[in-house]
């Protein structure tokens, strides 16, 4: 395998936008793994699928076309099923309040790791999501492990859903994600965890600059700058 960097985190941590700004640093390809399970999400839900029920979510993994294009002029990456852009569609509060439901089925995510272990192959890429470097891609070359208190994430998903026009609480928010924090953690099959390897980053007090550049003096430490 070519060079890949794993990063992990829960949700509102700021993997995503970390790991796109390295990506373009670093002149690398892009794999927001989140972003196939909430597409999934997005598609079991518009398809009136029953979250719960996996066997028929597992036959719509198997008959997917999946995509992603490189991150655009604002630092976003598109993600593509079946020729249909659904980047701005899967970021709904519906699908967040599903997505773990389904990402905590054993058949789905085999079929998501076959995928991301296979794009990853060639290397040159960043991976991010909650099993990377402990399961997807544990020989991964650079692993990294982002976090931040429940009060930053929540205030920070706050802040998206309310540039979104999205009507909700702080409190409201803070609650979810703790649920989600609980059920992504305890889950059998592939839970968020730090892989023993990964570099700890609490970004809790940290602008976006600083974790990028906190990530990349790893990085070149060990000679890739």
């Amino acid at each position: 395998m070519g060079k890949v960097i794993a990063i992990d985190g829960p949700a509102g941590a700021g993997k995503s936008t970390i790991s796109r700004l390295l990506a373009k640093k670093l002149g690398y390809r892009y794999l927001d793994t989140g972003a196939m399970y909430r597409a999934i999400t997005y598609l079991a839900l518009e398809k009136g699928l029953n979250p719960e029920e996996g066997n028929d979510i597992v036959q719509l993994c198997k008959n997917i076309e999946m995509d992603f294009t490189p991150p655009d002029e604002n630092n976003i990456s598109h993600i593509i099923i079946n020729g249909q852009d659904l980047t701005d569609k899967i970021r709904s509060k519906e699908v967040d309040n599903n997505v773990s439901t389904i990402a905590k089925n054993k058949e789905i995510r085999e079929i998501m790791t076959r995928i991301q272990r296979k794009i990853a192959k060639s290397g040159k890429i960043i991976l991010d999501g909650r099993d990377i470097g402990s399961r997807v891609l544990p020989d991964a070359e650079y692993k990294f492990f982002i976090t931040a208190s429940l009060e930053e994430r929540a205030r920070r998903r706050w802040e998206e859903y309310k540039a979104k026009g999205i009507a909700i609480s702080l409190a409201e928010i803070e609650k979810e994600i703790a649920e989600r924090d609980l059920e992504d953690s305890t889950r059998e099959v592939s839970p968020l965890v730090q892989a023993e390897d990964a570099i700890l980053i609490d970004t809790s007090k940290m602008s976006i600059q600083e974790v990028l550049d906190k990530i990349l003096s790893y990085i070149k430490d060990e000679g890739d700058g």
